[in-house]
């Protein structure tokens, strides 16, 4: 399907998303496309590679794989598997799967352990809203917000009812425990280098 004929007050699938053939970057939510810039700007990106390297030195202890974008996590509803049934399919900057079973050749399929998403001026609203709920739905059990240009990061946990809660608003010299795992903390002065 040529991007053109891409219509975006229109429900589409994973099957549809599959058959788009262009270099455009986009995510489904709830079967609404949501365009993504092309390139993050390079802060966003050395922020990513750090953190995706804390996590991956750690991973090999706790038997789980991490993943930067682009890479598609689909969040099917339902335990649906079949492409023309799921309607939403991201692309978090990080996702850590412990449940290796989710993965296959085309990404995730199911809940990531963890996601973080770095903000961009033309991402923050849907990080902090739209996805926000969509991974606290999900059962995306910690979400971290990256704030590159404020340098902080908040963490939230999913609760016991299934809420996010703010464990923990980052910044300057402080130093971040990973909660799905039992050893691993980040310094945040390893992650704002510049």
């Amino acid at each position: 399907m040529d991007t053109l004929d891409i219509d975006l007050s229109k429900k589409y699938t994973y099957a549809d998303y599959l058959s788009w053939l262009d270099d455009k970057r986009r995510e489904l939510i709830n079967g609404f496309v949501h365009l993504m810039t092309p390139a993050p700007k390079r802060k966003h990106q050395k922020i990513s590679f750090i953190l995706g390297n804390k996590f991956y030195n750690c991973i090999n202890k706790n038997n789980c794989e991490v993943y930067t974008a682009p890479f598609d996590v689909r969040l099917p509803k339902k335990g649906e598997t079949v492409d023309e049934k799921i309607y939403t399919v991201v692309q978090p900057d990080i996702s850590v799967i412990c449940d290796l079973s989710k993965l296959d050749d085309r990404g995730c399929i199911g809940a990531p352990d963890l996601i973080v998403e770095i903000l961009s001026p033309s991402t923050a609203k849907k990080d902090m809203n739209d996805k926000f709920d969509l991974y606290q739905e999900v059962g995306v059990k910690e979400y971290w917000i990256v704030s590159p240009n404020d340098e902080n990061i908040n963490v939230f946990l999913l609760d016991k009812k299934g809420k996010y809660q703010l464990i923990g608003m980052y910044a300057g010299d402080m130093e971040i425990k990973v909660n799905i795992f039992d050893n691993l903390k980040i310094k945040l002065e390893d992650i704002f280098t510049e």
